[in-house]
């Protein structure tokens, strides 16, 4: 199994949107690349400098790193600093947090594909993770427990995957 840490906006949306993939095995939400101390969800919200996150361990003989963030930059604006969609501050920035170097000259040429189409320089972070901290059961497959959560991502990408 391989860990990554993607942070997309609202972490609600990314976890159903990467649960619905053969291949990935878990997600779960948490704050990433903050102060080494964990937080609230107040006091994520209160500018922590964590990042909402969803940690995905996926087997990688079934999802390639490299497809995993194909999805990924399929539900992001790239483009933009500290918010997706509605959601603005520093916790719904975007990022690729990696938990192992050797996935760093993927990760780069991923990014470099992504920068050239979109012309310009990426906001999205690329670095180790740092930290994680698990959000509060309640955030955990929140929009499985209430389907009318509001989330950046349109519902027609929850529909993409297979989870055979």
């Amino acid at each position: 199994m391989k860990t990554i840490c993607l942070a997309g906006g609202c972490f609600w949306g990314l976890q159903k949107f990467f649960d619905q993939f053969g291949g990935v095995v878990r997600t779960e939400v948490g704050y990433a690349n903050g102060p080494d101390r964990a937080p609230s969800y107040q006091e994520v919200c209160r500018s922590s400098g964590h990042a909402e996150t969803v940690l995905v361990e996926y087997d990688e003989k079934r999802m390639d790193l490299e497809k995993l963030l194909d999805y990924y930059f399929m539900v992001i604006d790239p483009l933009s600093c500290n918010r997706q969609g509605m959601d603005m501050g520093v916790q719904y920035r975007t990022g690729v947090f990696y938990t192992d170097e050797g996935d760093l000259p993927l990760i780069r040429a991923v990014f470099a594909r992504e920068t050239e189409k979109a012309g310009r320089e990426l906001a999205v972070l690329c670095e180790p993770l740092r930290n994680f901290f698990p959000a509060e059961e309640y955030h955990q497959k929140y929009l499985e427990k209430n389907p009318g959560g509001y989330c950046h991502i349109p519902p027609r990408f929850y529909e993409l995957g297979d989870r055979t």
